[in-house]
This record gives C-alpha cells, structure tokens and sequence, in this order.
C-alpha cells in the first residue's frame, strides 16, 4: 500500500486527516502509518486498537458540544422528538431600538426585518385563538359582500383622529386630529409593536380610527336595499346598535394620566395581588372606585354607599385624580384594590378600560347592565365570568349579589376563580397582539383599492416615537418594546359562527341573566312578606 493510494480511506479517516492532503494532518498520517506498514501480521491488532481508541477519543471529544439531552429517564420516545434546535441553540433575531440612525439621518432606520428567523424543522402548530376571536368575522359581515371601497373609507374620515397606511411591512400615518390625553400616541404605539413581532406578515393596508369612547357608525343608517357601504372605522368599542370596527385600547401600553402600567407587567403585579388575601379573608362587601362626574349612571351608584341608615352591601369611593397625581398615585395602585369579594364594574360614558383590571381580581365581579363591549368581553358569561346587576335597580340587585354570595361561597370563588383565569389566560399580551393581527389581516381582505402613502402621512416607527419621548411616557414605551420577532406564527383564527351557534351562545347569556333576575325578584318578594 502507498502513501498515495486515495481510495482506500474511509470518510470517517479522511475527516481525521487520514486523506488526501499535506501538511501537519499529512505528516500525522506519515507517522501513524508507516511504521504498521513495516510491522508483522500481530502489529495490525495492535494498529487497530489504536485507531479505535483514536475514532473514541475524537467522537468523545465531539460530543462535548452536545447538551446532555440523554441522560435521566428521558424515553425513546423523547429522544427520537429531540428537535434540531435543542441541539443547536437558534439564535434569536433582535430589532434594537436604533435611536442613533434616527438621530443621524432623520427617518426610520432602514434595517427593519421584513421576515422573520424561523427554524422550519423546528416550527410548531399555533394553539388556535380563544373562542372570543370569531366575533372579528361577526365585526366584518357588514362588508363580506361589497368589500371596502376607497369612498366607504374617504367617509369614515368624518370622525376619525388619524389614517393609518401600512405599506410593505412600514407604517405611515396623517393625524387629523389630537386624540384626548395620550390614546392615538399609545394606540400607534402598540400597532408599531405589532409589526416589529410580526414583520412582513402583515398585509397592505389603509384604515381611520377613532379615539372617543362612543361608537358613532348607527347601523340603522345602512340597512336599506339602497343603503351605501357603511364606512369602516376601528375605535375601543361597540354596541348592538353600531358597526365599528372594535380595536383592543391603548392601555394595554400604559395610560400615563392614571399612571397604570403597560398590561404585561401589570397583569402580573394584579396576579401577585391575589395572592395577599384569598377570598374568604376579603371584606365581605362590594367595592368600586372610580369617576363619577363622567356618566349620571355613575353617581347613581354612589346612592348605594354605606350610610347611617342604610347598608346595601357596598363600599363606593369616588377617584379624584387631580389629588392623586399630586400625591404621587398613592392610593390607585390596582394591585392593592383585591381586597374586597366582590367588586363593581360599572360604566363611564361608555365602556371603561377598568373591566380588564377587575375582572382579574379573583373577586365576584358585579356587572351593572352594560350597553357596550370591547374586543374581548364578548367572550364572558354571566354566573360563570361575572354576576349581572340591574342598571335601574342598582342598590338592591348589589345587596342581593353580595348577599347570595356570601350564602353560596364555593360558587361565588369559583366565578371570580373563572374571571381571572380568562384574563391572565385569554387576555394575554400575546393574544393581545394576535387579535390585532387577525382582525387587521381579515379587514385587508376586503379592500377593493391598493392602499397608497397620504400625501400629508409621516413615517412612523418606533424610534420616532420613543427616541424623543421623556418621562412617563418613554418609561411605558420601553417597557412595552418588541425587541424581537416572534418564531411562532399567530395562533389559529376559528372559524365564524353559524347562525344556529351564534344563536345558542346569545341565548345562553340570555337564559343566566334571566334566572339571576328570577332570583332576585323571589329574593325581594320574600323580603317584602317578613
């Protein structure tokens, strides 16, 4: 055998040197081999052996590399699902925020993903959405057939406070006018966070959104054979009686003027707050603090409060925010407010951001008859999430709530138990995000038009928001930063409703507010004969 012969070496011996080649790994080889060349037929075992302990030594060294997936009671099973990224960490991809381009440059970084990193033989089925997602095809049925046109679009202008165009993964927008306090800035924000965890998944598209409270589309004004198409447009809120496209709130970025925290982290400090008093040791009262001054059904309730004279099973305070910013927010943190069993939502003068916040409380949450929904609260059941009370009868539908309660505690946690595990579960930042994804998905869908950039629209993204902001507002910003893409898509949308479900969960609602109401009448009826 010559030194030279290539054919006889073995993958394994030519990655070991033993190959073709020059060099150190060639007078390796040289050394090795020629003196078992010139040995007897009894130097070839001992060759072998050598060579053995050689391939061991090397693959042993190998494996060092490899984290220690095998050891343990790990099964076949187990082992055979092991994924590729266990074994080679997947780095993941960072969208820093790049204040020094903004600075040097005056625009948006131009580095921007427009995809995100992936391991395709590591990707994972996306858990489909929280049942609460089928209302975004309810929401859109208005447009199903006709599509959106650029006049239905142009009209929704009326009202709203900016156009927002997302063009090939950028955001651009043109203000019509300031929203009050903070709303449009933390509303910007958030759907700019939108596209940093997702890029490039989110289509072309152009919408108009409304930062007031109460919904302005009358879905009456369109249900003529010769009516136009209603004209599309997002805001907070809904009700039965209108057609806007109902968006999740700024809050969940943090509302500076309440000095309440951007929703992933105070999600986990209500959570935290749960845990100081369990049910039974709470007051055994129901609670509500809040702005009276904004809505008559309001100060109605204060007429509930603890007197002299009267105990109707509440403890009500009115929120004075003017005080409470110059002390410091001392008395609104809403982790320290679970301390009562039962807690009140009523709203303002229209839907209250404060829902979400009571609701996670592991209190029994005492619904006032409400008139509007969010994004989310269409997917709550009453005497399962929450206990409905009477908006025209309001003092004795509290007492009678506090009262059964009281008489039928393995229930009542169980409802407040149900309320804040919807909320820390469903509610979720990730799923957060992933209505907003859905819904703007769905609604790009309908667009008979290529959107365009507005003449009058700016760049925006999050350096231009965040790099010029100061206090409290640049704190929840950077609090609240995507700063990576997620490597999972989206969880799944379901599918609409049919006409016989839809039916069967609204009656269903219908049924429990009904029985609550039945009991209550018997309740007063036998008060009324003692």
């Amino acid at each position: 055998m010559r030194e030279n012969s290539g054919n006889v070496w073995s993958p394994l011996q030519r990655n070991l040197g033993f190959g073709h080649g020059s060099g150190q790994f060639g007078h390796f080889r040289e050394v090795i081999w020629r003196p078992f060349m010139k040995s007897s037929a009894r130097s070839y075992g001992l060759y072998a052996l050598f060579l053995l302990l050689l391939v061991g030594a090397f693959v042993c060294t190998r494996m060092l590399d490899y984290p220690t997936i095998f050891a343990g009671s790990t099964s076949s099973a187990e082992k055979l699902s092991i994924s590729k990224s266990q074994i080679y960490p997947h780095k993941t991809q960072t969208i820093p925020l790049n204040c020094n381009a903004l600075n040097h440059t005056g625009t948006c970084p131009r580095d921007y993903p427009t995809t995100p990193e992936q391991d395709p033989d590591d990707r994972q089925s996306p858990a489909t959405c929280p049942d609460y997602f089928r209302w975004i095809h309810e929401d859109l049925r208005p447009w199903a057939h006709t599509g959106i046109t650029r006049d239905a679009i142009e009209r929704a202008k009326k009202t709203a406070n900016f156009r927002l165009v997302i063009l090939n993964g950028k955001a651009y927008v043109e203000t019509f006018q300031k929203s009050f306090q903070t709303r449009d800035v933390f509303t910007l924000w958030g759907i700019l966070q939108l596209l940093r965890r997702y890029p490039g998944k989110l289509p072309d598209l152009e919408m108009m959104f409304d930062c007031v409270d109460w919904p302005v589309i009358k879905s009456s004004d369109y249900s003529g054979p010769d009516s136009p198409v209603p004209p599309p447009l997002f805001r907070y809120c809904g009700n039965d009686d209108s057609l806007d496209l109902v968006f999740p709130d700024w809050s969940f970025w943090g509302w500076i003027e309440t000095n309440i925290k951007p929703w992933e982290a105070l999600s986990k400090d209500l959570k935290e707050g749960n845990k100081r008093l369990n049910w039974i040791e709470r007051e055994p009262y129901a609670y509500w603090k809040g702005n009276p001054v904004v809505a008559e059904t309001r100060q109605d309730l204060l007429k509930c409060n603890v007197s002299e004279n009267q105990d109707w099973n509440a403890r009500l305070y009115a929120q004075d925010w003017g005080r409470e910013v110059q002390e410091g927010y001392k008395k609104s943190n809403l982790a320290n407010q679970c301390i009562h069993r039962y807690k009140i939502y009523i709203e303002g003068s229209a839907w209250s951001v404060s829902e979400k916040y009571i609701l996670a409380c592991d209190s029994v949450t005492l619904i006032v008859t409400p008139h509007y929904h969010d994004f989310f609260t269409r997917g709550l059941m009453p005497m399962q999430h929450y206990w409905p009370v009477k908006e025209d009868d309001k003092c004795k539908s509290i007492k009678f709530s506090v009262n059964w309660g009281n008489n039928h505690k393995k229930k009542a946690i169980a409802i407040g138990k149900a309320a804040s595990d919807f909320i820390q579960e469903e509610l979720k930042m990730d799923y957060v995000y992933d209505y907003m994804f859905h819904l703007l998905n769905q609604y790009s869908k309908l667009l008979k038009f290529k959107p365009t950039i507005p003449q009058k629209a700016t760049e925006l993204c999050s350096e231009t928001m965040a790099c010029q902001a100061e206090g409290l507002q640049k704190k929840f910003m950077m609090d609240s930063l995507v700063t990576s893409p997620v490597e999972t898509s989206p969880c799944t949308l379901p599918p609409p409703y049919d006409p016989p479900s839809l039916n069967a969960v609204l009656m269903r609602k219908e049924n429990s507010m009904r029985k609550v109401e039945l009991w209550e009448n018997n309740y007063w009826d036998n008060q009324s004969k003692q």
